[in-house]
């Protein structure tokens, strides 16, 4: 026999630690990130950025160090606390900045100043000088400077940003072009203006229709497995009628302009004549395909079916599982926010350099410019290595449930279990997991900045092939995905490295291919309909309530906010649920091809799943030994025993 070549799989009977230099290179590579925030703020741009600097690269609030070739530079700029820009609506879009002098003043000007004399009067009575350092307050009418060194007037009346220390303008209409250049549709700040009041006054419908949607992905999870019998019913039906009556309105329209182009002999009905011939013939051969695949894989939707009620089953037992989405977009929120700060930190870290105008820009020098490029390829690794270890619990918790007889017997919750069980063995099969989704990812984001840089350049063919490439990688990146999950899968059952996990569980895979398809095409739509039936509820929801506000707010706005939170919550959960059910079908497919229900070798299964197994035993004894594709594929059910 064949079994000494091929490893058994022996679920959960030893637990030993996985893919340890890869968790040790995960580790090396966090280090380095710490590095990069700690050299930011050791060099100053913590508190250039949360305090503010000037033009000539001092730190507002506090006493400077003069830079070499700059006049102004080195003051004590201790009571002078705020950012003041001269004119701060010009916006260099380009390179995401305002082109205007900027200062350190000691107060806001919290109201509007028309003429220089106000400028000057607003320095005498407040102390703050709002012109450049060289000017005294007394000369701000009678110096020929003033002109380029005093703000451009009318000051607007200005603010200063809470914790930024910059006075910015209190109306934001300046910023219209700024608006303008992110969102082309509001040219008009009145339309923008009714859009935000619009979702402020609702904003507590808004609220209670996001939590609305929560509840019912909540209240779908449970009670999916006993509508999917249903919703499988009602997807062939409409893909049935769908494509009859799509094939039946095509003849019926070719028909009709046969017997009316007899009539009229033109070039021009010819030719559409001949077109709407093609297109019922090919929809024809489409339909007779479609229900040809409707026919093989009748057999295999019983099993999604099945699969779909188990896992309902596992939500009951595991109820903890329902809230793995909140903490891993917790966990996400809280690392995209540490990320994001420090590449603010990164815009303001580096040595002082005088630019053209004369005045300080801070520029990274030597080898130190490719920080925020380790600093991008962390991003991505560290959010996949979050979402791998969320694959791996739900992974972990299930298996735990599938391979227990006695379900009495499971952990108190087989979640905390299985997220031990990560830490203690597993994370570094996470981390070699996610390092090759962003090997993929990584390409591919340089491809699409590479096509957006080419749009307004017409080079048809390049754009072309760089679509396809992009195409390719993201297709490469979905499998990846899908291989990875069952990899996580296998190595919850035996406790081995990555890449073995990954052969083990690929051939599991290709025995069960037409399984594979049934589960994946079935099941995610049967998971689409979900979602859509969310939105769906949520939305029309939203509209009844919001229109109750129709009178004095635009609710088109709150409606789009409402629907595409209940997506991404819906999407969130039934994500964890297509988890659940791709893990339960390896173990299955695990569990029939090594046991075969006699003594000694019984099935691990639900009843549910045994009833499918039966069922398929006696249509293959109808059928015969031999009796095509299908005895050979159910073949390990019966014969296991021969290995």
């Amino acid at each position: 026999s064949h079994k000494s070549s091929k490893r058994e799989w022996k679920p959960l009977e030893d637990h030993s630690c996985t893919d340890v230099p890869w968790l040790l290179l995960f580790i090396l590579f966090c280090v380095g990130m710490g590095f990069i925030c700690g050299f930011s703020i050791a060099t100053g741009a913590a508190a250039r950025l949360l305090s503010g600097y000037d033009s000539y690269g001092n730190i507002c609030g506090q006493k400077n160090v003069k830079v070499e070739g700059i006049a102004n530079s080195g003051l004590d700029l201790t009571h002078k606390k705020y950012v003041f820009f001269l004119d701060p609506c010009n916006i260099d879009l380009v390179h995401q900045k305002i082109k205007s002098l900027a200062l350190c003043v000691s107060a806001c000007p919290r109201k509007e100043l028309k003429t220089l004399a106000d400028i000057q009067k607003f320095a005498e009575t407040n102390g703050s000088t709002l012109c450049s350092y060289e000017l005294q307050p007394s000369e701000y009418t009678t110096d020929p400077r003033a002109a380029k060194l005093c703000p451009k007037y009318p000051v607007p009346e200005s603010a200063p940003i809470p914790f930024f220390h910059r006075c910015a303008p209190v109306n934001i209409s300046c910023y219209a072009k700024f608006a303008e250049a992110l969102i082309t549709f509001v040219s008009d700040s009145s339309v923008l203006h009714r859009l935000i009041s619009g979702v402020m006054t609702s904003k507590e419908i808004i609220m209670g229709l996001c939590l609305l949607s929560l509840v019912l992905s909540m209240i779908l999870m449970v009670i999916i497995r006993y509508i999917s019998r249903v919703l499988v019913w009602i997807l062939t039906i409409l893909v049935i009628l769908g494509s009859l009556g799509g094939t039946g309105v095509l003849w019926w329209l070719y028909a009709k302009q046969r017997i009316s182009a007899s009539a009229v002999e033109t070039q021009i009905a010819k030719d559409n004549l001949q077109a709407l011939l093609i297109y019922a013939i090919s929809a024809t051969v489409f339909t007779v395909i479609l229900f040809l695949i409707m026919l093989i894989m009748r057999k295999r939707v019983a099993l999604t079916i099945a699969l779909f009620h188990v896992a309902g089953k596992v939500f009951i037992h595991l109820p903890l599982l329902v809230f793995q989405p909140f903490w891993t977009f917790f966990v996400l929120i809280l690392f995209w926010t540490y990320w994001i700060t420090v590449l603010l930190f990164l815009g303001t870290t580096g040595t002082p350099v005088p630019n053209e105008e004369g005045f300080v820009e801070f520029r990274m020098v030597g080898p130190l410019k490719y920080m925020w490029w380790y600093h991008v390829v962390g991003l991505i690794w560290i959010s996949e290595f979050i979402l791998a270890c969320q694959q791996m619990t739900v992974a972990g918790a299930v298996v735990t449930y599938y391979f227990t007889r006695e379900k009495r017997n499971l952990p108190f919750t087989p979640i905390l279990a299985s997220v031990n069980r990560l830490v203690c063995y597993h994370l570094g099969t996470v981390a070699k997991g996610s390092f090759i989704i962003t090997l993929v990812k990584i390409p591919r984001m340089i491809l699409m900045y590479i096509h957006t840089q080419l749009k307004g350049k017409e080079n048809a063919c390049a754009r072309c092939m760089l679509k396809a490439c992009i195409c390719c990688l993201w297709c490469l990146e979905k499998c990846l995905t899908y291989l990875n999950q069952n990899a996580y899968t296998a190595t919850a059952i035996n406790s081995t490295n990555f890449c073995t996990s990954a052969k083990d569980a690929f051939i599991i895979l290709v025995e069960n291919a037409l399984r594979v398809a049934a589960i994946n095409t079935v099941g995610d739509f049967m998971l689409f309909l979900g979602k859509v039936l969310i939105v769906c509820s949520t939305g029309l929801a939203g509209i009844m309530l919001l229109n109750y506000q129709r009178d004095y707010t635009i609710w088109v706005l709150p409606l789009i906010i409402v629907c595409l939170f209940a997506f991404l919550v819906a999407h969130c959960f039934l994500s964890i649920y297509e988890m659940v059910v791709d893990v339960l079908f390896l173990c299955f497919a695990i569990d029939t091809k090594y046991n075969d229900g006699s003594s000694g070798r019984e099935f691990y299964m639900d009843k549910v799943l045994m009833e499918f197994v039966e069922n398929s035993r006696k249509s293959m004894k109808e059928v015969g030994r031999g009796g095509g594709a299908e005895g050979r594929e159910l073949k390990p059910m019966v014969g296991a025993d021969e290995e």
